[in-house]
């Protein structure tokens, strides 16, 4: 089996963890009352998040592309699924414990578990035209489509809702859907867009970037708790 990864795909991933830490970071700043950002309604903040996330799912979706082509066995794929998934009920266990009243049922990494499993168990198998229309009804649906039906833990989960949960962290299957998507076919299609040298620094981070992503939080905000401490 030949290799699944790509200097240029893991350095497009690692330039998203590191918008992502910057973004967390003034996040704890403003939690911690050190500036005062509105960053549920600031489109300063909401598009950055909405960007953020868009780089994430696109490079889930051409990493799994990678990994077809490259002939990646069902074994390792749910070995990988396994590793996602724990951490995102980690993730909701941890924001329970910290954000009670608004703590995460269905983030990013949830979103990508699930949406990994749809591609691997049946979108990858559709043709380029047919996964770009899907892509695009993905991100169009929440716009034209709403009821309360959605408007719980249990549904909210699809995207059809008629307000944003209160939540933490929300990246429900539509529209997400769609970048995951767009990232796959793209590189199905043009895999030599990721053949080539990256910067070292950003492909080494974006390989690591599941565990960067359980730890950064905790190491932040253990900083900024410890400056608190200390003034």
């Amino acid at each position: 089996m030949s290799s699944t990864r790509s200097d240029r795909l893991d350095a497009l991933r690692g330039a998203a963890i590191v918008w992502m830490a910057a973004f967390h970071f003034s996040f704890d700043l403003n939690h911690f009352g050190w500036i005062r950002q509105d960053f549920y309604r600031d489109p300063v903040w909401t598009w950055q998040r909405a960007c953020i996330v868009s780089l994430f799912l696109f490079c889930a979706g051409g990493g799994q592309a990678l990994a077809l082509q490259a002939g990646q066995t069902t074994q390792r794929f749910w070995r990988r699924w396994a590793q996602v998934a724990g951490c995102a009920l980690l993730v909701t266990a941890g924001s329970w414990f910290m954000f009670p009243k608004s703590w995460i049922s269905f983030g990013v990494l949830h979103g990508i578990a699930l949406m990994l499993v749809l591609l691997r168990l049946g979108l990858a198998r559709l043709p380029a035209a047919p996964l770009l229309a899907l892509a695009a009804v993905a991100v169009a649906l929440p716009a034209l489509v709403q009821h309360p039906l959605f408007d719980n833990r249990w549904t909210n989960w699809i995207g059809l809702v008629t307000a944003k949960p209160i939540t933490e962290d929300y990246v429900p299957v539509l529209p997400w859907l769609g970048p995951m998507l767009l990232g796959f076919v793209v590189t199905r299609r043009w895999p030599a867009l990721w053949q080539g040298r990256a910067p070292q620094p950003l492909a080494q981070l974006g390989r690591w970037s599941l565990s960067f992503y359980m730890v950064h939080q905790p190491v932040l905000i253990g900083v900024l708790m410890a400056v608190n401490a200390v003034r």
